[in-house]
């Protein structure tokens, strides 16, 4: 069949799409229905069934033969390590830590907070929990004490899950003091924590409360998978919230197991046994659902990668990765890439690996602008493809279906809506907007297996957060259009379309631009305040490594792009060229946190923020340009 006609046919009999695609997972009870919109707009998916997600995951490829089947490759550049596990030993050691999880006291429903590094432990971790259906919360290693606090008072864990430290270029992070300091903080108790320890930094256990990872195993029998309802959820994953509170969004169990599986042979085009590498964080939506759910589910091998795209040791590394393990699909974030392009302009470093085994390149967490696609199809020689989706979504909203069949790339568009997914472009007022024309982008309700169900002890904010603002939709945030062929385009953030003396203009568009330009290796464009226009656009951009024009030259063509390709509506004449951008561990550009320096507002440091450090340099960058001031500091020179 062709993507239009799976499309269509989901469209036509939802309940039908849903319940064959259940027909891949392995049921306790079967479900006799998909969908339940008994409480809408609150759906559940899979409500009378019940089933285990650990063994969909390990337990039932070891039980069809395939236990000697390498489960994890685990690649650690901080370390110069491999190993690998298969199947048969990830049920051992997963079935080993549930049963000391139950041993001392942890039972289904209860709540597991994960604060690991990027080891096969943290998977295990994740398996052990749902295995007994226990309901886990992995933040991310080495998360500030006070952040990891109001996510222990928020999720009140019976348990922690943790390493002595984790690794970054140049340093250790010694994880201890900050579970510590949380659990002073935090108003909540919990019950004991367990901790691996890792030679580059042990440390310190609290007699009493904190047991060793490997002699609390010690002596037990394995622990069985135990089958829980359709929507027992299977995880919270807490998200940056508008509040400053963080939103703990709920993934619930057969949803979950249904739409992931899917997405393994549809989107990301891989079968059984092969390889495939999400080079992201288990702290993170995609190391969820990419690095430890989905290519289990579907009997894939999958790599956990503890380094970086760039220093661990050189540019070079993602090849390296590619060529030793043979991974077929590939999924990272365009700001790896961009870190990549910026150190190897040319791409020289990938002529010393054979990357022959790589069907595909898949981009998310970021816009994908064309100039870093352009760079990355001619460099790797495979196709690239942009997707979609959310912290919220748990998988592909928009993509193409590799799997199914690879549609026509256009450059700057994640492409199509995936089955369960009705996507529309939305004026101000709730009007689905003619094609080519910008706009909020929404979903229309229901959404589909394995997306949020609500926010954990929120559902009002749930609400209010999603669904109130356009009746019957799932608001995604974003804004952008559709074209003339389907192709879906997200051009930024809702609130970073501007309005520039009456005109909504993208940022998206305008960083497009400013991509294009032969010495840029990264950029970032925000609206700011400007007492005239309502707002104005500040262009931020990274130069490649081996730049030598004057950095006035390069603000003054990225000015005359701009202008030329959008034109003087755009009002663009406010450039600053920086070393860094400020960024979120998992590679987003911290944009509001940007607008706030450059608009004298009061802001609070991102919790997830990779270098606070880089912050002194963005507001002295902007400064000379008449902004930069903060209700924090002193204030800015007037503006001329």
């Amino acid at each position: 069949m062709s993507y239009a006609e799976v499309y269509q046919s989901w469209k036509d009999d939802p309940e039908a799409f849903w319940m064959e695609a259940a027909g891949a997972i392995d049921w306790d009870t079967p479900p006799s229905r998909a969908l339940d919109d008994g409480a809408a707009p609150f759906h559940r998916w899979f409500t009378d069934a019940r089933v285990n997600t650990c063994y969909n995951a390990v337990d039932r490829h070891v039980a069809a033969g395939h236990g000697d089947r390498v489960a994890i490759i685990h690649d650690s550049p901080m370390t110069g390590s491999v190993s690998k596990m298969t199947y048969a030993e990830l049920q051992n050691r997963t079935a080993l830590l549930a049963a000391a999880l139950t041993a001392k006291g942890v039972e289904t429903g209860d709540r597991v907070i994960i604060y690991m590094p990027m080891v096969p432990e943290a998977l295990v971790a994740m398996l052990a929990c749902t295995r007994i259906g226990a309901i886990h919360s992995v933040v991310f290693g080495g998360f500030a004490a006070h952040e990891l606090a109001v996510r222990i008072d928020d999720a009140k864990p019976r348990a922690i899950l943790a390493a002595s430290c984790g690794l970054e270029p140049g340093r250790v992070v010694a994880y201890k003091p900050l579970i510590d300091g949380a659990l002073e903080q935090a108003a909540h108790a919990v019950d004991f924590t367990i901790i691996l320890q890792r030679p580059q930094h042990p440390c310190a256990l609290t007699p009493g409360r904190d047991l060793d990872w490997n002699a609390v195993q010690e002596g037990l029998e394995p622990a069985p998978c135990v089958p829980v309802p359709g929507d027992h959820p299977a995880y919270i994953l807490y998200t940056s919230g508008t509040t400053g509170a963080p939103k703990g969004v709920v993934r619930d169990t057969a949803g979950h197991l249904v739409a992931l599986h899917w997405t393994m042979r549809n989107v990301y085009n891989v079968a059984p046994g092969e390889v495939f590498w999400a080079a992201s964080d288990v702290g993170w939506v995609v190391g969820h659902s990419y690095i430890c759910y989905a290519p289990l589910i579907a009997g894939n091998t999958t790599v956990v990668f503890e380094g970086k795209p760039v220093g661990t040791p050189d540019a070079g590394t993602f090849w390296r990765v590619i060529q030793d393990h043979e991974v077929r699909s590939f999924f990272t974030a365009p700001t790896a890439f961009r870190a990549i392009k910026r150190e190897d302009p040319t791409g020289a470093l990938i002529k010393d690996y054979d990357i022959s085994s790589l069907r595909a390149l898949y981009l998310a967490g970021e816009r994908a602008d064309p100039d870093t696609v352009h760079w990355a199809q001619r460099t790797m020689g495979v196709p690239v493809y942009d997707h979609w989706w959310q912290t919220e979504s748990g998988w592909p909203m928009v993509a193409n279906p590799a799997g199914i069949e690879a549609l026509p790339v256009k450059v700057g568009s994640p492409t199509k809506p995936m089955p369960g997914y009705d996507i529309r472009v939305l004026g101000e007022d709730g009007t689905e907007l003619p094609a080519g024309t910008l706009g909020a982008i929404a979903v229309k309700l229901p959404l589909p297996p394995g997306t949020l169900p609500t926010l954990w002890q929120a559902e009002e904010r749930f609400r209010k957060s999603y669904l109130s603002t356009f009746p019957g939709y799932y608001e995604t945030g974003d804004a952008g259009l559709i074209d003339e062929d389907g192709y879906l385009y997200i051009m930024a953030r809702t609130d970073d379309v501007i309005n520039v003396a009456g005109h909504r203009l993208s940022t998206g568009a305008m960083e497009e631009v400013l991509a294009n330009h032969p010495d840029v290796a990264e950029c970032a464009v925000i609206g700011v305040t400007d007492p005239l226009k309502g707002q104005l656009p500040m262009g931020f951009v990274c130069t490649n490594k081996g730049t030598t024009r004057p950095e006035a030259e390069i603000a003054a063509d990225c000015v005359r792009m701009v202008r030329d390709s959008i034109g003087p509506v755009a009002a663009f004449k406010l450039v600053a060229v920086v070393n860094r951008l400020p960024k979120t561990r998992s590679g987003k550009i911290l944009r509001r946190t940007m607008v706030a320096i450059a608009d004298g507002s009061d802001f609070r440091m991102p919790a997830t923020i990779d270098d606070p450090a880089i912050l002194d340099e963005i507001r002295d960058r902007i400064r000379p340009l008449g902004y930069g001031g903060t209700a924090l500091e002193e204030p800015a020179p007037p503006r001329t």
